[in-house]
């Protein structure tokens, strides 16, 4: 139990001074005109006339209680982690070869789009990248700007200076995004079709374990023909992620929805909240008003 004001409990001096008074004290006779008559004792009835006089002392010790604020502290509850996913999207000139109805640039930010369905109060960042790195939207709850996007960096309308693919950079450029966020787990979607050139020579392996330092799995779409580069097969699977390459429009959308059961939603126990606790003290001063009540019918001290 704890007290939202406990120096107002240094008032409880009050009311226990005051039963002390009523056990202790025997009271003032009033002389009468037969005083050297045999006086009648009625030991029997002091008690409850003591326990009647009690009543405002003990209401009082209930009011200062109440002013005191007493509280309780809640159910622990439970609440869902939050995760920060960084998407890494591939704008370069090879985005706009066909991919299902669309290109791959169009089936990509739709399995995006559908995938954030998924994943309902975790943050959401978007990057866009080719020899050069743009941080379109930063981390936020709130992904309409991520759904708004996808006109507007377009293989076909981005700056000439994303016409290639440098990976590495990008991933770099998103993991100084996530680093920056201290509450939540950290994790990179990158979705490309084609291999970097800034990730060979052993630079995979570092950068792998500088992700991995800072607890980001880096999950990788290879939206291309053929297979996965090796340099972005070793870096998924060093950061504890995957890649994925789907063949068609529905594949890609099912990649999403298994890199969302991949990456549980984690639920972290919340501490307890102090609340207020008023009830139980509210319903002992009510008994109380109304047994001091049905005393006044009759049961209280007169001093003959």
């Amino acid at each position: 139990m704890s007290f939202t004001h406990p120096a107002m409990l240094l008032l409880l001096v009050f009311p226990i001074a005051l039963l002390v008074r009523v056990w202790r004290h025997e009271g003032h006779r009033v002389v009468l005109p037969w005083d050297h008559a045999p006086r009648r004792r009625s030991h029997w009835m002091r008690f409850p006339i003591a326990l009647a006089e009690c009543l405002p002392a003990l209401l009082l010790g209930v009011v200062i209680v109440l002013l005191a604020g007493p509280q309780k502290l809640g159910q622990p509850q439970t609440r869902r982690a939050l995760t920060n996913i960084e998407f890494c999207v591939d704008v370069s000139g090879s985005m706009t070869a066909p991919f299902g109805e669309g290109t791959r640039y169009d089936a990509s930010m739709a399995a995006i789009n559908e995938f954030l369905d998924y994943r309902h109060g975790d943050a959401f960042g978007l990057t866009f990248f080719g020899n050069n790195v743009l941080h379109w939207v930063p981390l936020t709850s709130d992904p309409s700007a991520i759904r708004c996007s996808p006109p507007f960096m377009r293989p076909e309308v981005a700056p000439p200076w994303f016409g290639g693919t440098m990976i590495g950079k990008a991933l770099l450029a998103c993991r100084q995004v996530l680093t920056s966020r201290e509450e939540g787990d950290r994790m990179i979607i990158l979705v490309s079709d084609g291999d970097s050139f800034d990730l060979g020579g052993g630079n995979d392996e570092e950068l792998a374990a500088l992700f991995a330092a800072d607890n980001i799995a880096i999950y990788a779409v290879h939206i291309g023909g053929g297979d996965a580069p090796a340099p972005i097969v070793n870096l998924t699977g060093l950061t504890g992620g995957e890649i994925f390459q789907p063949g068609d429009r529905a594949g890609l959308e099912a990649v999403f929805r298994r890199i969302d059961a991949m990456q549980q939603t984690r639920l972290e126990k919340v501490e307890a909240e102090a609340m207020d606790d008023f009830a139980p003290y509210a319903l002992i001063g009510l008994s109380l008003v109304g047994a001091g009540t049905l005393s006044l019918f009759g049961l209280r001290y007169t001093p003959w």
